[in-house]
C-alpha cells in the first residue's frame, strides 16, 4: 500500500506577484534638515567597549585505548586414531584409511559436512576491493612537460665538510642510500677530519640512519645486489672493507695493506657468482683486483692495465660489469681510453681485447645500456659518447658542454634516456629519441661540482652527490620515468643505423690508407744524400737568415751575418784569436747556438 500526502494552497494566498523592470532613479521626497532638533540631543562622552565577534570554542582531546599485540602459534599434531592403530606406522595408517573410505557412513558424513564447509571456503574468495583491473593496459602517451623536483637534501653532519664522492641505492625498494665522504684533493685532508660515511633514509634528511666507520675515508661504496645488508667500500689509502649493517658501524673484515691498492680505490663492482660474495676493484695504480669478502686477506686474481704490453701501466678510474656477460668487463682509464677485457683469457697479456680511444681526459663514467648491452655510455671530457662493441669510434655523442662532465648513467626504465652531471652543479637529462642536439631537461642541483649521480632501480628517483658534502634526491616526472610507446624499437633502429654508418666510414678510411701506402715510395728513396742533402742545408740556412734580417739592410747595427751566428758575437767585432784554436770541425760546429734571440742594441745569437 502506497501512502501519498498532497499539500495544496491557493494562488491568492501567496500575495501579489512581483514584477521587475528597469527604470531611471527618481527623487521621491526631500526633507530639509532643521537645526532646532539639535537642541533635543546632547553629546555623549567618549567611552570604550570591547566586543569579540568570533564565537568562543573549546578544545577537546580524545585518546583511544591502546592495545598490545602478541604473536601466538598453533601446533597441530595428528590424532583421533583408534587404540588399535599405531599413528607412527605409515603402512598401518594407510590400511586403516582405505578401510574407512569404503564405509558408506563415511561418505554420508563427508557430504553432510561439505555443505557447512562450503560457506567457510567461499568467505576466502571474497572480492578484493583494492584490486587493480587495468594493470596490463598500455599507458597513454604522456603530454606533460618533463620536470624534476628536489625531494630532500642530505648534508654532511660533521663540522669539517667533506665531498660526497659516491652514492649507492638500496637494492630492494630503494628507500635508503649509502654515501661515501672523502677529500679527493691531494694532501688537502685536515688532520682532525672525520672518516665516517653514512647510510641515509630518504624520508629523514636530518639524521643518518647508520654510520660506516672505515680505516680511511671512503672514496666509493656499493650495496650487494643479492644481500642488501652487505656493503663494500674502497678507501683513500687503497684498502677494501665490507660491512654487515646488522653488526654495527665497523667493518667485518678489511684487506691487508700490503696486498691492496697503492692509490685511492675509485670504483668497485660486484661480480655475478653463486655465492654473491665476489667483487673487483680498480685504482689509479693500474691494478684491477678481484676479491672475495669471505677472505679479504689477499685478492683472488689481479690484472695490470698495460694495453701496449711495453711496461707502461695506465691508471684505472671506473669499472663496468654486466651480469649477462660473466666473462666480460670494461675499464675506463686515466688516459681517456676504454679497455674491453676478458677475464677468462689464457694469458694475462690477452685479457685486454679491445681499446677504444675515447676522451681527452680521464674516463669518469662507464655503463652499458640495460636494454641493449652491446652499447655503452662513457664520459671523460666535455661530452658524453655512446659506443657499440664492434666499432672503435663512438656512434653517437652529445655536443660539447661549457662545463666539464663528471658522471653519467642510463635510466633503468627507459632505453633512450641518460643523465650527465657537470662541474657547474647541473644535471642534464638527455632523451635521444626526442632530440639529440640539446638536453631534454637541465636541473640546477647545487652550486658545487657534482661527483656522482645514480638512478633508483624503479627509475623515479635520482641521487646526486656534490663536492660541498650535500646529496640531493630528485623525483622525475612520469614522462621521464615511464617507458614510452615504441621507444625501445625506435631507439634500437637508431643505434643500428648509426653503427652501420660508422662501420662504413671506418672501411672507407681504411681503404684510403691502404691506397696511400701503396702510392708512397719506399722510405730509403726519400732520404736525401750527397749534393741533395747539401742543397737542403743551404736552403734552410738562407731561409733562416732571410727571416731574421727581414726589413734590414746589410750594414745596419741589427744585421746578423753567418759569422756572428757561428762565433756567437756581433759581426762588427772580430772573432777572438783562440776561439777555434785546437778544435776540430765538429767541435767548432758545437759553438753554433741553437736559437737567435733579440737583445738590446741589436740581434745576437
Amino acid at each position: 500500500m502506497e501512502i501519498v500526502y498532497v499539500y495544496q494552497r491557493k494562488r491568492k494566498e501567496f500575495g501579489k506577484q512581483t514584477t521587475f523592470r528597469t527604470r531611471h532613479a527618481e527623487l521621491s521626497t526631500h526633507i530639509v534638515p532643521d537645526p532646532a532638533y539639535m537642541r533635543n540631543y546632547g553629546e555623549r562622552a567618549t567611552c570604550q567597549f570591547e566586543v569579540q565577534s568570533v564565537p568562543e570554542k573549546s578544545e577537546h582531546e580524545v585518546n583511544t585505548e591502546s592495545f598490545s599485540f602478541t604473536n601466538r602459534g598453533i601446533l597441530h599434531t595428528q590424532g583421533g586414531w583408534p587404540k588399535d592403530v599405531d599413528p607412527t606406522d605409515v603402512e598401518h595408517t594407510i590400511r586403516y584409511k582405505k578401510k574407512i573410505e569404503k564405509d558408506e557412513e563415511y561418505i554420508k558424513s563427508v557430504q553432510i559436512m561439505g555443505n557447512s564447509m562450503e560457506h567457510c571456503i567461499k568467505q576466502n574468495n571474497a572480492i578484493d576491493i583494492y584490486e587493480e583491473y587495468f594493470i596490463d593496459t598500455p599507458d597513454a602517451v604522456t603530454v606533460d612537460p618533463p620536470s624534476a623536483k628536489s625531494l630532500n637534501v642530505y648534508r654532511d653532519p660533521n663540522h669539517i665538510k667533506r665531498a660526497a664522492s659516491y652514492v649507492s641505492w638500496y637494492p630492494d625498494d630503494g628507500h635508503k642510500i649509502a654515501v661515501a665522504y672523502s677529500v679527493l684533493q691531494f694532501q688537502q685532508m685536515p688532520a682532525n677530519m672525520s672518516v665516517d660515511s653514512y647510510i641515509w633514509d630518504i624520508e629523514n634528511p636530518n639524521t643518518p640512519d647508520q654510520t660506516l666507520t672505515p680505516p680511511s675515508p671512503l672514496v666509493c661504496v656499493k650495496y650487494n645486489p643479492k644481500d642488501p645488508h652487505i656493503l663494500v667500500g674502497g678507501s683513500y689509502n687503497g684498502l677494501l672493507a665490507y660491512w654487515d649493517t646488522r653488526k654495527g658501524a665497523y667493518p667485518v673484515d678489511t684487506s691487508a695493506i700490503e696486498r691492496s691498492h697503492r692509490d685511492p680505490v675509485y670504483n668497485i663492482s660486484w661480480v655475478q657468482s653463486k655465492s654473491g660474495c665476489e667483487f673487483f676493484s680498480v685504482s689509479t695504480d693500474g691494478q684491477v683486483l678481484w676479491w672475495d669478502i669471505r677472505k679479504l686477506a689477499e685478492p683472488t686474481e689481479s690484472l695490470l692495465l698495460d694495453p701496449e704490453k711495453n711496461g707502461n701501466i695506465v691508471g684505472g678510474t671506473v669499472l663496468d660489469f654486466e651480469t649477462t656477460m660473466p666473462t666480460k668487463f670494461m675499464v675506463g682509464a686515466e688516459n681517456g681510453s676504454v679497455f674491453m677485457c676478458n677475464k677468462k683469457a689464457k694469458n694475462p697479456s690477452e685479457k685486454i681485447t679491445h681499446i677504444y680511444p675515447g676522451h681527452h681526459g680521464p674516463v669518469y663514467a662507464l655503463q652499458r645500456n640495460p636494454f641493449f648491452t652491446k652499447n655503452f655510455l662513457s664520459v671523460g671530457d666535455w661530452k658524453a659518447q655512446i659506443w657499440v662493441e664492434d666499432v672503435r669510434s663512438p656512434i653517437m655523442s652529445t655536443k660539447y658542454s661549457l662545463s666539464y662532465l663528471t658522471d653519467a648513467c642510463w635510466s633503468p626504465t627507459r632505453p633512450s634516456l641518460f643523465f650527465t652531471s657537470k662541474m657547474d652543479g647541473t644535471v642534464d637529462i638527455w632523451d635521444f629519441v626526442f632530440k639529440q642536439n640539446d638536453p631534454t631537461l637541465t636541473v640546477q642541483v647545487c652550486n658545487s661540482p657534482i661527483h656522482s649521480i645514480k638512478v633508483q632501480e624503479h627509475g623515479r628517483l635520482v641521487a646526486a652527490t656534490a663536492r660541498d658534502g650535500s646529496t640531493t634526491v630528485m623525483e622525475l616526472s612520469d614522462g621521464l620515468a615511464r617507458l614510452q610507446n615504441n621507444e625501445k624499437a625506435i631507439f634500437s633502429q637508431m643505434l643500428e643505423r648509426e653503427a652501420k654508418r660508422e662501420k662504413t666510414l671506418e672501411s672507407a678510411a681504411r681503404e684510403k690508407r691502404i691506397k696511400a701506402a701503396q702510392k708512397r715510395p719506399a722510405s730509403s728513396s726519400l732520404r736525401p744524400t750527397g749534393d741533395a742533402l747539401a742543397e737542403l742545408y743551404k736552403t734552410a740556412d738562407d731561409e733562416f737568415f732571410s727571416a731574421v734580417n727581414e726589413g734590414l739592410a746589410e750594414g745596419d747595427p741589427a744585421w746578423v751575418s753567418r759569422e756572428s751566428v757561428r762565433f756567437g758575437r756581433d759581426a762588427r767585432a772580430p772573432p777572438p784569436p783562440d776561439a777555434t784554436d785546437g778544435l776540430g770541425d765538429a767541435d767548432a760546429d758545437a759553438l753554433v747556438p741553437a736559437a737567435v734571440a733579440p737583445a738590446e742594441g741589436g740581434i745576437v745569437a
